[in-house]
């Protein structure tokens, strides 16, 4: 039985074209780029080519795309970057309550620093609340750091309007869109945005290779000094294959984007609707609409959602709790907290998140055997509760005496 993928919010496939692309970075065109010969300059051209093509796929100039070894890399060069450089405005960073740990772990890292933080709330379905962001700012606010989608539940922020807003103020904004770029159409002009981390395994392409749009007139300390490559933002000997194989990714996934949002959107209300008809006692967590193609995330009462992902993974079907960062941790999932579930809804959600893969086949099998699992699941719960309640000798528990009332 072929198995069933439904973790691409977590990492998607490397794509056939991004491979072929990288080979010959990993095989014969091994040169430094920052080389002078032949050789080099080849690599040095392969460079060029990538930064003008993602550029290209998010509206920038070639010039404001930074290439790094992740999406939490960019995350941070542009945080800790761009708090750094401006200190002159103030030491104030805003954020929202359901940003990626790479975000919230770095806002963590400045308080310790000294900065000041804001962590905005979210609503029901995960929006920030515009006003609530204009009263946070002040005139010491350097950045506003503001997810474009969330990688759980698929929110997509009102971007354009938070970026209006902060700019009103005289804030810089960054935003974290890995789960958008390559899904969803994405231009950092028309957002109003001066910094954008995008990463390549979310879109088919390496693992390992992210990059972050920096507006050119954005003052940012470089995390990694060394040498001046990517303009003098990030030092280190580029990663020419890694680099190649993102741009390749990426320009594929830009050729299939109307194509792909239809299609997975389709696919995806057809397992959240599914689902909920067949499975009594379940609910959707986020948006209906304004949401990321691929994002499903549903919970069912009175089970623990990491038995189900146990219970799938042994019909074939890969899905997950959450974020890839943080599925097997002991707390419930922070964003699903955010938007006001307790904790046992929290732990009893599951993302389903699907891909370029992704058939309509796939989701009627996942339909055929989940509502018999999440049974199979409260039965055996209800029988374990049942007989740890009436076993003997826990205090202040007693089985019922033959011939009592009940």
């Amino acid at each position: 039985m072929p198995r069933i993928y439904l973790d691409n919010a977590a990492t998607t496939p490397l794509r056939a074209e991004a491979l072929d692309a990288m080979l010959p970075f990993l095989r014969g065109d091994y040169a430094n780029p920052s080389s002078t010969h032949s050789s080099g300059q080849r690599a040095r051209h392969a460079l060029d080519v990538a930064h003008e093509t993602v550029a290209a796929a998010i509206g920038a100039k070639p010039s404001e795309i930074i290439f790094t070894g992740s999406g939490s890399e960019a995350d941070c060069l542009a945080i800790f970057g761009i708090m750094d450089a401006n200190r002159a405005r103030g030491n104030h960073f805003v954020t929202s309550a359901i940003e990626h740990h790479a975000v919230l772990h770095a806002a963590d890292a400045l308080a310790k620093r000294g900065a000041r933080i804001s962590v905005l709330p979210v609503d029901a379905d995960g929006f920030v609340d515009a006003d609530a962001l204009r009263d946070a700012i002040g005139d010491d606010t350097v950045l506003v750091s503001i997810m474009h989608a969330n990688n759980e539940i698929g929110t997509i922020q009102r971007l354009k309007q938070l970026a209006a807003i902060a700019r009103e103020r005289g804030a810089l904004v960054h935003t974290d869109a890995i789960q958008t770029v390559g899904h969803v159409p994405v231009d950092v002009s028309d957002l109003g945005v001066d910094a954008l981390s995008l990463s390549a395994h979310k879109f088919e392409g390496p693992k390992g290779m992210g990059a972050l749009y920096l507006r050119k007139s954005v003052a940012c300390t470089p995390l990694i000094v060394g040498g001046g490559q990517e303009n003098g933002k990030r030092a280190g000997t580029e990663n020419v294959a890694g680099i190649v194989g993102l741009s390749t990714a990426l320009a594929c996934a830009m050729d299939e984007l109307s194509e792909f949002e239809a299609r997975a959107s389709r696919l995806r209300d057809r397992l959240a609707d599914g689902a909920l008809a067949s499975i009594a006692g379940s609910a959707r967590n986020g948006p209906r609409a304004q949401t990321l193609p691929g994002i499903a995330n549903l919970r069912f009462d009175r089970v623990d959602a990491q038995t189900v992902v146990i219970a799938l993974d042994q019909e074939a079907c890969d899905v997950s709790t959450g974020s890839a960062c943080t599925s097997g941790a002991l707390e419930p999932s922070h964003v699903l907290t955010a938007i006001g579930l307790t904790p046992a809804q929290a732990r009893g959600s599951i993302r389903f998140s699907l891909g370029r893969s992704t058939a309509a086949q796939d989701i009627e099998r996942l339909l055929v055997v989940l509502p018999g699992i999440i049974e199979r699941l409260r039965t055996l719960s209800h029988v374990l509760l049942a007989e740890a309640t009436t076993a003997p000798g826990r205090p202040g528990l007693e089985r019922p005496r033959r011939g009592s009332a009940h």
